[in-house]
């Protein structure tokens, strides 16, 4: 294994959060694999998030890694009001009356913020709170107040979460408050912003519109949480930089059983566009108070990663958990583990080559097929480095998408492409003259050990060519005295 490189190829997203705001345990974090932190805009205050961004880039400037910070925006997320005494216990069958009135919520009235609750919803539709663990059934409607029967009971917190799946929910994605964050994200030099509950590629049109008025470009992470979402998905991921599969909200959204056939469905359909897919939610969650995952979490972890998921998220197990550093490193086993697995025939290889049969049969661009055969030479010819100059990232992230058991060196030109790639599945990018010769780069990659004195090694580059164009090669760079 290259020791200049880390041994899962998997990305990792870490939340940041009370338990891991601290520069002691950031550098941890990152020394154990963190590749992106993710500040959930969700929680704290811009005072706060702009300090944990400071800290961020103090951390990792000081270790010599490239850490890409992701703003994950709250969206329209609906959630009830304050309680009178800060709870409530609901209880099967009880008659419960939800309402946009500003009231003191109890047991029995319970305050919702969202105006048009009662025209989105039909008598017979669910209600779900607090993560889908209570349920509620709509009976009937009146005015601002609906009517519902109580089918699952259970503890309720102020300000709690509120599902509608059998809604039609008209809003936007991308709420004023969610703006307000973007500005102050493109003023921080936040690298990417996670978009919630996305509808359609409308959502992401016009926060790419509120950010080009701004003089900036945005880099979206679409979060995928919604069943509309999951049966537009294909037309999102387009639109989008990278895709979410945000199990939290979606496991309520849609049928429970559904989620795990869905998250293959999503990761398959971002790796055939070649843009970057985050697995998130509930991935060692056990970790938050034990120093250990569960067994059921590790294969969760794994099957991500057996599936083709170019990234994998922490959130309360890094934010407010007990053991940090020690999830993150677990994380990290457990996706070197599945990689190697997946390399070997215990998993097949099933991501490639149905990535390889779709190119074939889909009338290929130059890119794709050169990213092809870029796959069949790792193969054949057992490489372990390809170095690829990329303007935008697209053919690092190409080659990305075949999941295969060489390390991408992404040489890139500017900071915005570097931190894009960030997510992507065994890309390690880095800042390079885009003019150098292969000369240089190859001195570069030893310098760095990348590849070793006399190791064979793939050099994708595009260059300009007399007359006719641009020239895109490849170039199987072999110093050995055999290959000369």
């Amino acid at each position: 294994m290259n020791k200049a490189l880390p041994k899962h190829k998997t990305k990792i997203v870490c939340t940041i959060g009370p338990a891991s705001r601290k520069k002691q345990v950031l550098k941890g974090l990152i020394l154990a694999g963190m590749n992106v932190a993710r500040l959930n805009f969700s929680h704290g205050n811009l005072d706060q998030h702009a300090r944990d961004i400071d800290a961020i880039r103090q951390v990792s400037r000081m270790l010599g890694r490239d850490v890409a910070i992701l703003g994950d925006l709250p969206g329209p997320k609906i959630r009830i009001g304050q309680l009178e005494s800060g709870s409530c216990t609901l209880k099967r069958g009880d008659r419960v009356v939800l309402t946009t009135r500003r009231v003191k919520g109890t047991s029995s009235l319970i305050p919702v913020q969202f105006e048009d609750f009662p025209r989105s919803v039909e008598p017979g539709g669910r209600i779900f709170l607090n993560d889908g663990f209570i349920e509620l059934k709509v009976l009937e409607k009146k005015g601002r107040d609906v009517l519902c029967r109580v089918v699952i009971g259970g503890s309720l917190l102020s300000n709690k979460g509120m599902n509608l799946p059998d809604a039609h929910l008209t809003m936007s994605a991308a709420t004023s408050e969610d703006l307000r964050f973007i500005t102050f994200g493109l003023e921080h030099g936040i690298d990417m912003f996670g978009l919630s509950f996305v509808r359609s590629p409308r959502d992401i049109r016009r926060v790419r519109e509120f950010a080009s008025k701004k003089g900036s470009d945005i880099f979206v992470v679409a979060k995928i949480e919604r069943g509309e979402a999951v049966r537009g998905s294909e037309a999102i991921i387009d639109a989008a930089d990278a895709v979410m599969v945000a199990r939290g909200d979606l496991g309520v959204e849609v049928a429970i059983e559904d989620v795990p056939l869905i998250q293959k469905q999503l990761i398959l359909q971002a790796n055939l566009a070649a843009k970057p897919v985050i697995t998130a939610t509930q991935m060692l969650e056990s970790m938050t108070d034990n120093t250990r995952p569960t067994r059921a979490e590790v294969t969760d972890a794994a099957n991500a990663v057996f599936d083709g998921t170019d990234a994998v998220m922490l959130s309360e197990e890094t934010a407010i958990g007990k053991y940090p550093v020690r999830a993150c490193t677990m994380l990290a086993k457990i996706a070197a583990a599945a990689e190697a697995g997946r390399y070997r025939a215990v998993s097949g290889t099933v991501v490639p080559e149905t990535i390889r049969r779709f190119i074939e049969s889909s009338g290929s661009s130059i890119k794709e097929t050169l990213s092809l055969n870029v796959g069949r030479a790792i193969t054949s010819l057992s490489i372990r480095c390809v170095a690829v100059s990329s303007r935008s990232g697209l053919t690092a992230r190409m080659i990305s998408r075949l999941k295969s058991d060489a390390w991408i060196i992404a040489l890139c030109r500017n900071e915005s492409v570097l931190k894009g790639l960030s997510l992507s599945s065994g890309v390690h990018p880095v800042i390079l003259d885009g003019a150098s010769s292969d000369g240089d780069i190859i001195a570069y990659l030893r310098s760095r050990g990348f590849v070793r004195k006399n190791e064979a090694f793939i050099l994708v580059r595009r260059s300009p060519c007399d007359d006719l164009g641009t020239e895109n090669t490849m170039k199987i760079i072999d110093p050995s005295p055999y290959g000369q």
